[in-house]
């Protein structure tokens, strides 16, 4: 959904922006990141197929629109222990005699995160700003990035503005219905502290803090590999300074990683490690290498898993920008415009976020990942989980067609490694009964227009567990894997 423009005026593009133009646009960008993939369909020059950070900043243009699914922490006594009532929009209550854990939270990038470490010698290779009539856009390794209107992303929706409509739209609106009311950047949104207050008031003993616009532009850079590692070490050493990787032992943002420079993703796991991260986050896709695309798994990046392994970091796979293709049935890219005159129909593409994470799962086992490295442990995020019965069958028949290959009986070495966050509309109880409630965690996907209005509007969807299996979802589980595990 991403159409690039090569023709921009150079007296139009900005690097490194001064620091009171950055206070003065709220220091705030997107809100999408695998969201984009998530809206669909397609259509050139229309807000088909425009991510949610176009929806949340465009002016409003009543067109029609489509919107689909596609250290160690000290566990006992950490974070505030509350009682939670809650009344959610469905009239049901929550009441948790414990602070819940949040597995996929999101910021919204300040706007010099790509441009405050990166050498001005490289900016023209990774990320700078421009103005295009009038309104500013990222350019992404020299192209003009339409993946959202307006990256400053003030005004913005509300938090889980879009949740009726993934409900089912029981009130049959069209998308753009559920984008009218439009708020000021809120402080929480960019600010950890402001953050930290947020939690207080949600009931969360913690959360895990992902990026918004990062998650997307290791695609638009890939065939440059130096612009790709020269971006991601400035965008972290932003997160560092903004947001923390432990803050308050509340707050564990995830530093991003590729493995297009196997040297470099090492260097940079290690530095993670060494500044507190819990975590670390990529995008489920094969990197382009200077030797060509490689699976993540492929035995050629074992250094990289054994020191995951060694240390016992927690590897999230989230949804973003994978690269992944409709082969000539959709349009591929991110991109949005305004003209309104789009059709709304379905296509292949809402499903690229779930078939990208089938792939980049399912391969760690045929790679026999977790055979080598049988400590590495894989979150899926935001990636769904609808395709786990057709994986497992997958798996079981290679198994069966190929005996002898896996040591490991394949099915179980998955939910062994692997832990699952569905989306929030998923069916949980076909995801526990597939994996088990140990291996389920709660995200909301807050702040973002197609997660919960509220985090804990979720425990709706976890009242028909027991109260040790709701307690490993809801909070115990995310907290085992925020804790490193050394081998």
């Amino acid at each position: 959904m991403l159409e690039r423009e090569r023709f921009v005026r150079k007296a139009e593009i900005h690097g490194a922006e001064p620091t009171a133009a950055v206070r003065e646009r709220s220091q705030t960008a997107g809100v999408g990141d695998e969201l984009f993939e998530r809206l669909g369909p397609h259509e050139p020059g229309d807000l088909a197929g425009a991510g949610p950070g176009d929806l949340l900043s465009a002016p409003f243009d009543p067109c029609r629109i489509e919107i689909d699914r596609s250290g160690e922490v000290e566990c006992d006594g950490h974070g505030p222990s509350v009682r939670i009532v809650r009344a959610s929009k469905l009239g049901d209550v929550s009441d948790l005699p414990y602070a819940a854990f949040d597995a996929d939270n999101h910021y919204y990038e300040a706007l010099d995160a790509f441009t405050r470490y990166v050498d001005p010698k490289m900016q023209a290779r990774c990320v700078q700003w421009c103005e295009v009539n009038g309104r500013k856009y990222h350019v992404v390794g020299g192209t003009v990035s339409h993946a959202v209107v307006n990256p400053t992303f003030d005004p913005v929706a509300k938090a889980g503005a879009m949740h009726d409509y993934f409900r089912g739209n029981p009130n049959k609106l069209q998308p753009y219905e559920f984008l009218r009311e439009r708020e000021p950047i809120p402080a929480e949104y960019r600010n950890r502290d402001a953050r930290v207050a947020k939690l207080d008031e949600f009931g969360l003993e913690g959360v895990w803090l992902f990026p918004t616009l990062g998650i997307l532009y290791e695609e638009l850079i890939k065939h440059d590999i130096e612009a790709v590692t020269t971006l991601f070490s400035a965008f972290n050493r932003w997160l560092a300074d903004d947001w923390g990787f432990e803050y308050e032992g509340r707050i564990f943002a995830s530093p991003y990683i590729s493995l297009a420079d196997l040297d470099w993703a090492v260097h940079e796991l290690e530095w993670a490690i060494d500044n507190g991260a819990r975590h670390v986050v990529m995008r489920p896709a094969a990197p382009h290498t200077a030797s060509g695309q490689i699976a993540v798994s492929d035995p050629r990046n074992d250094p990289f898993w054994a020191r995951v392994n060694e240390a016992g970091i927690t590897v999230v796979v989230h949804a973003g920008d994978s690269g992944y293709s409709s082969n000539g049935y959709a349009v591929d890219g991110f991109a949005a415009g305004f003209s309104g005159n789009g059709r709304w129909a379905p296509n292949v593409k809402t499903f690229h976020i779930e078939r990208a994470a089938y792939d980049f799962l399912i391969t760690l086992v045929f790679d026999k990942l977790f055979e080598r490295f049988p400590n590495v442990r894989i979150a899926s995020v935001e990636n769904g989980a609808e395709f786990l019965g057709d994986l497992f069958n997958k798996l079981r028949s290679t198994d069966h067609k190929m005996p002898g290959y896996f040591t490991d009986d394949p099915i179980e070495a998955f939910k062994r490694n692997v832990w699952i966050n569905p989306f929030w509309e998923d069916d949980v109880n076909t995801v526990v009964d597939l994996m088990g409630a140990d291996r389920v965690i709660f995200g909301s996907d807050w702040p973002h227009i197609e997660g919960m209005p509220r985090p804990l509007d979720y425990a709706v969807e976890v009242k028909q567990f027991d109260d040790a299996s709701i307690q490993q979802i809801m909070r115990d589980n995310a907290r085992e894997l925020t804790a490193r595990r050394p081998a």
